[in-house]
């Protein structure tokens, strides 16, 4: 079966509405996938869900008509992922598996032992739409600019609880302490290369909302702490439960 493309676009999805495409997306259908008018290529933007298109090419540039919705748009988690900056390639590992594993939002926090204190939130949001687009995912994440750790917890809302990986050890196993947990609303705070200053340790353990928890015996990387956190999650309360969409070609 031929493979369809799956671009995600900000122009609104109904039927009769032909919009033009971004410059990189049609060279990207036109001349990369060598695609000719009336292709078919799946659209997504966040919000119609996801649309069977009809292409259009007018030299270099490319036009998509929405023709037949394929998947009504569905509420994704509220799941929010806070983590400390580490180096750039690793960084953009973060990004990418936390919108391949649902999370509806990301926010850098700069803390005590943070190295990597500046951060592009254009070219996170590129590499969140590639991983959403080769996902099969309907929604982006929002990806916030850096804020201090203490900046993140003053605006917690207080009713929305946060596990927080504390590399200590001393605490209970995150799926253990997720296995009673049912609110589909909660954050997960992963910290720096070095982890937590004992400053913020004694902050973060004075906070009602925060639930210390640890991810076992081992000291882990800190983008694979934030992959084995997110997949505790989503095995436990998450939507692993559901079956995959697979489109029909």
């Amino acid at each position: 079966m031929a493979h369809i493309p799956r671009l995600y676009v900000p122009n609104p999805l109904a039927s009769a509405s032909e919009f033009e495409l971004a410059e990189g997306q049609a060279r990207y259908l036109i001349k990369v996938m060598r695609l000719s008018d009336g292709a078919t290529v799946r659209a997504f933007n966040g919000k119609d869900g996801e649309w069977n298109c009809t292409l259009r090419s007018q030299g270099k540039r490319g036009f998509l008509a929405p023709a037949t919705q394929t998947r009504p748009q569905e509420n994704g988690s509220n799941l929010h992922l806070l983590f400390a900056p580490i180096k750039k390639a690793r960084n953009d590992f973060i990004i990418e598996k936390a919108t391949e594993l649902g999370v509806a939002v990301i926010s850098p926090v700069i803390t005590d032992y943070t190295q990597n204190k500046r951060l592009r939130v254009d070219r996170m949001e590129l590499l969140a739409i590639e991983a959403a687009e080769q996902t099969e995912r309907l929604d982006l994440p929002k990806i916030y600019d850096e804020m201090s750790l203490t900046a993140a917890l003053e605006a917690w809302p207080t009713d929305v609880p946060l596990f927080y990986c504390d590399e200590a050890g001393d605490t209970k196993p995150m799926i253990n302490a997720l296995e009673q947990y049912t609110n589909l609303s909660a954050g997960i705070l992963i910290g720096p290369e070095g982890g937590f200053s004992p400053n913020e340790r004694e902050l973060l353990r004075s906070l009602d909302f925060v639930t210390p928890v640890t991810l076992g015996p081992r000291i882990l990387r800190a983008e694979t702490a934030v992959v084995s956190a997110l997949t505790l999650w989503q095995s436990q309360v998450g939507d692993w439960q559901k079956q995959p969409y697979l489109p029909k070609n």
